[in-house]
């Protein structure tokens, strides 16, 4: 690893630090992802069919976890184990679910749907992200980003919490972006409604939130002995960032990081000593290191915030679970 000053500098240098440049000049590499076992463990990661997710889904199988892979398309996540498969020397267990993380009845249903198979949970990292390129609403009237973002990560970590409490130093683990540095929490208009929509601003404002929230579930699951951390991978190529920002893609692909760069702190957070990682609740982690959530002054929200925003999501999914319901003959 680099010195606490060299790695400070690439930090805040942004591009070096994010890119592949930035992994290899603090002396990280793949196969040391792995800090320690998870043999007998379960883990849940979302948007699994490719990129970090596979990525992120590989490193825990290498680590011995019982791994299961949550889909949106099937056939994707097929391809993904496939591939997976191929790269594990050992035998891998590889679970395959899919659900639409954009519909909050689907994602409740699977919650349910797995609690009844799995009694415990060790590991839940919540990868699946949404940058879509115009303003869209799903059944239910959220903008599609918030709803795959935020809303759906905070239903299944709700509904995860029982299993969780029965873990083995349990961790929730949410995958953030750099682009959150540019965001400030809106509370009064937590989906933008009163904006023009812009994808990538949309996207930074829904990473944002999914750091402020991870700090209130840190502070609410403590006591349960669940850690609960979010991350960023840097700048990683992705299909999602191939698709979604393919400008920026074409220009930086020389320097991009590949998948399992971008994953390395999933599975490095994943697999650490309990008294390495859980000193730090609630942190913004990359490259296996806490990581300021703030560089600019305008961005910083206060506590009352954060739970503000917090009560906010556990409203919307409440009334969205009691339409549910309503809906269910």
């Amino acid at each position: 690893m680099t010195s606490r000053l060299l790695d400070s500098l690439l930090d805040l240098s942004v591009a070096p630090g994010y890119t592949k440049v930035g992994y290899r000049l603090r002396g990280l590499s793949w196969s040391s992802a792995t800090a320690g076992h998870l043999t007998g463990s379960v883990a849940l990661v979302t948007g699994a069919s490719s990129g970090l997710g596979e990525a992120a889904c590989e490193g825990l199988a290498r680590a011995g976890a019982r791994v299961h892979m949550l889909v949106r398309d099937l056939e994707r996540g097929r391809a993904a184990r496939e591939r997976i498969r191929s790269r594990l020397e050992s035998d891998s267990h590889l679970e395959l679910h899919s659900c639409d993380l954009a519909d909050l009845a689907a994602v409740r249903s699977f919650g349910r749907r797995f609690t009844a198979e799995e009694r415990r949970l060790d590991v839940l990292v919540h990868n699946a992200g949404l940058l879509p390129a115009e303003r869209q609403r799903t059944e239910d009237g959220f903008e599609v980003a918030f709803a795959t973002n935020v809303l759906s990560p905070f239903v299944l970590t709700s509904l995860l919490v029982e299993a969780l409490r029965l873990g083995h130093h349990p961790r929730v683990i949410n995958v953030s972006s750099g682009g959150m540095y540019t965001a400030r929490l809106d509370v009064d208009d937590p989906q933008l409604d009163e904006r023009e929509f812009d994808g990538p601003s949309f996207y930074a404002h829904t990473k944002r939130a999914e750091v402020a929230l991870t700090e209130v579930w840190a502070a609410r699951l403590a006591d349960l002995g669940i850690g609960c951390h979010s991350m960023h991978p840097g700048w990683v190529d992705t299909p999602g960032l191939a698709r979604s920002l393919p400008r920026f893609h074409r220009l930086m692909r020389p320097l991009l990081r590949d998948a399992r760069e971008g994953a390395d702190t999933i599975v490095w957070l994943a697999t650490a000593d309990p008294e390495e990682v859980d000193e730090h609740p609630g942190a913004f982690w990359h490259d296996r290191r806490p990581r300021p959530k703030h560089l600019l002054p305008r961005t910083r929200e206060s506590r009352q915030e954060r739970q503000r925003f917090w009560a906010e999501c556990a409203r919307l999914a409440a009334m969205t679970e009691q339409q549910t319901n309503e809906r269910t003959p």
